[in-house]
């Protein structure tokens, strides 16, 4: 038998440093080849890495939550064979039950050691009561699990990082037995204990971008109110006439032709602002970021050439991006690139946001939820479909009068939607 060692992988574009973020194996758990091993995190994009052989896990090089060096040693397999390691070299100590890193100040992305801390209190049992809107951390083979065994997950337990509920914990929700898990709570009973939330992977890299935006940004924002009655009437007849054979519409992709047609008079705006150099480059192709909420936090992925797309191939390429983010499985190129973004809570958006900029572009805009309304139109009283556009600016490059008459740009080609389509 011999040991064969797994290093971090130099994941390319000159990273250095990724941060460990989930083991899916322990120590003494037997691994086969692709096997994914854990998830590690650069920037935005998490990676898998497999196994390249087959054997037995003895050691563990990190914990989740710990930023590692390429080149260090990630994981220790015992294999049939001499493996990769003299005999003479000594494996990464085991790590038998890794702790999880303590929350983390919100510092570089360099830093090298994490902060040790106990690991959280955990109440006893398996079943844990969420609110019915509560999307409880998961992987989506976990999610297929426990819908192939009819569990609702938001009464499980997680016993992972950040509270993530893992298979261990499906297992035993079902050991518990039904009659404790539905076992009714006291709507008036006291509740008492804590439960501390390690800030690692995307939740750390939300918090250090965030504050870094409203750090170094000098933000403004900028509210208007539009008339989508219009475009709305647009979109339902392209649906209806075209859904079944091209894809049912959003008005995601109508915003992103508004954007795309607007930003020709301000281009300005699409633009990204590197402080260090004093430099702004203005950008001739509109590649929008769609913020969009996935279980490990917010990402924003990138459609590419917007201004190249017809409505369908928006919709179609948001969709696509969409569905990879939330998995977790979009690519570092499809989080990175982008030079406006624009953001939406869809039908819960309310009636204002304040949207945050995702640096180094220099606007955001957000859509707020269509409300139906009485409007004064030509002196009579009539209801109209009316939403909320809030959007924020950098300051520093962009002025107010210049933010003004972008966003009644939009306003104008949404309300008039057939200037959406003429050149």
């Amino acid at each position: 038998m011999g040991t064969h060692v797994i290093k971090m992988p130099d994941i390319g574009e000159g990273i250095a440093e990724v941060e460990l973020t989930v083991w899916h194996v322990k120590v003494g758990d037997m691994v086969v080849e692709d096997q994914v091993l854990a998830d590690v995190m650069t920037d935005k994009a998490i990676v898998d890495i497999p196994s390249p052989v087959h054997g037995k896990v003895i050691a563990l090089g990190g914990q989740p939550g710990e930023v590692m060096a390429v080149g260090s040693i990630l994981i220790s397999i015992e294999v049939e064979g001499a493996g990769n390691v003299k005999e003479s070299a000594q494996p990464v100590a085991a790590v038998k039950e890794a702790p999880v890193a303590a929350p983390a100040k919100v510092e570089a992305v360099a830093e090298s050691k994490p902060v040790a801390a106990p690991r959280p209190a955990v109440c006893q049992g398996p079943m844990v009561a969420r609110e019915a809107d509560e999307r409880p951390l998961a992987s989506p083979a976990v999610r297929k699990h426990a819908l192939d065994l009819g569990i609702q997950l938001r009464l499980v337990r997680g016993t992972g990082p950040a509270g993530r509920v893992l298979h261990e914990d499906l297992d035993a929700y079902l050991a518990q037995g039904e009659s404790n898990a539905s076992a009714p709570v006291a709507a008036y009973a006291q509740r008492t204990g804590e439960q501390q939330i390690p800030v690692i992977g995307m939740r750390r890299k939300i918090a250090q971008r965030m504050q870094d935006a409203t750090q170094r940004a000098a933000h403004f924002s900028y509210v208007e109110e539009i008339d989508v009655t219009a475009v709305e009437e647009l979109r339902a007849h392209l649906n209806e006439k075209h859904g079944a054979t091209r894809g049912k519409l959003t008005l995601l992709p109508f915003l992103v032709r508004a954007l795309v047609v607007a930003l020709r008079d301000f281009p300005q705006i699409n633009a990204r602002y590197d402080d260090e150099a004093q430099v702004i480059t203005r950008l001739g192709a509109v590649h929008v970021g769609v913020a969009t909420q996935s279980d490990i936090g917010l990402m924003v992925p990138v459609v590419r050439h917007a201004e190249a797309r017809s409505l369908w191939d928006s919709a179609q390429e948001i969709s696509r991006l969409a569905t990879a983010a939330r998995n977790g499985k979009a690519s570092r190129d499809e989080l990175s690139g982008s030079t406006i973004t624009l953001t939406s809570l869809g039908a819960l958006g309310g009636i204002v946001s304040t949207p945050v900029l995702n640096l180094p572009e220099v606007a955001i805009v957000g859509v707020n939820k269509i409300v139906e309304r009485p409007m004064v139109v030509k002196g009579q009283i009539v209801i109209r479909k009316m939403m909320n556009l809030s959007s924020s600016f950098d300051h520093r490059v962009v002025d107010g009068m210049d933010a003004a008459q972008f966003i009644q740009a939009i306003r104008g080609l949404l309300e008039q939607p057939a200037t959406l389509f003429v050149e």
